[in-house]
């Protein structure tokens, strides 16, 4: 798993975002490599969990090929080329259920991604 990728799972956790889950998408799509998926309790949340992702790639000098500016959405997305970040509202996110589109991707939930790296660690 990408370093860039489980930095950005750690800051959606610690900032509360819900049912964090990693898609590789690297073996069936050639639009990027990692989908992240987050889902925020509130468009305030939406926007901080958009912001707080945005301040770590400017802090690390990756770069952003685009990402959601406005406000109100069910859907952001935060593209950094061979990932992309969608953070979506409760509502968004069972309405797209984007994970039932990449079924055949390897999918990672945020726990299974900590548990992993506890067990190396030992």
């Amino acid at each position: 798993m990408d370093n860039t990728v489980k930095e950005i799972t750690e800051i959606l956790d610690k900032k509360q975002g819900e049912e964090i889950v990693i898609l590789d998408v690297s073996k069936v799509s050639n639009l990027s490599d990692y989908f992240v998926v987050a889902t925020a309790n509130s468009d305030p949340h939406m926007e901080a969990l958009r912001e707080a992702v945005l301040e770590y790639l400017e802090k690390a000098s990756i770069p952003i090929v685009y990402y959601d500016k406005g406000r109100g959405y069910d859907w952001m997305v935060v593209d950094g080329g061979y990932f992309i970040v969608h953070i979506f509202s409760k509502k968004g996110r069972e309405f797209y259920s984007l994970e039932d589109l990449w079924l055949n991707a390897k999918r990672y939930t945020y726990r299974e991604l900590v548990k992993d790296e506890k067990n190396a660690r030992q």
